[in-house]
């Protein structure tokens, strides 16, 4: 028992103090991860050694890309004619801006893999990959001779154009036989 204890601590021998220190974050760290800085912790009890402090990381959302281990997924809106007809379109990636080139008749939801463009492995060898999701726009508010034009292209369409459509209810007819 502790006859006069000081103010300070209580008698305890130790006292509460708020303290910052820096810590380097590897990169391609993901939520859960555990950082332990050495030292750092609650100081001992009856003047022993401090122990160590723990950090759990939150990694926040990001409005472009999803993570998936170390692999990104990132969703590209492209057009109705660049999807039919194929283009070059610029993609978002961790380092900047890449091209990636879309076939002609790509349907919605493709996916597209660049390698190497995904996090960067906490292990230190080598990074994931992006997958870049292609989603086809299909327009809104058309004009007349817009509409007109797409009238007249469906006019030429037959079932060659759109095979999927072709097989689906050859499927549905034979399903209510």
């Amino acid at each position: 028992m502790i006859d006069k204890p000081c103010r300070s601590c209580r008698g305890a021998g130790r006292r509460e103090r708020t303290s910052k220190i820096k810590l380097k974050i590897p990169a391609g760290v993901d939520t859960g991860a555990r950082l332990r800085s050495s030292g750092n912790g609650e100081a001992g009890v009856r003047g022993g050694p401090t122990g160590d402090l723990y950090v759990v990381l939150h990694v926040r959302a990001h409005d472009i890309f999803q993570r998936d281990g170390d692999d990104l997924i990132c969703e590209v809106p492209i057009s109705f004619v660049h999807a039919a007809l194929g283009a070059e379109i610029e993609v978002p990636t961790l380092s900047g801006k890449s091209q990636i080139r879309v076939p002609g008749g790509t349907q919605p939801g493709t996916v597209f893999r660049l390698r190497g463009k995904g996090v960067k492995s906490v292990q230190g060898h080598g990074s994931g990959d992006l997958h870049v999701r292609v989603m086809v726009e299909v327009p809104t508010d058309l004009n007349s001779a817009q509409k007109a034009k797409l009238e007249e292209f469906a006019a030429l369409c037959d079932s060659d154009v759109n095979p999927s459509i072709k097989r689906f209810f050859e499927k549905a007819r034979n399903f209510f036989r």
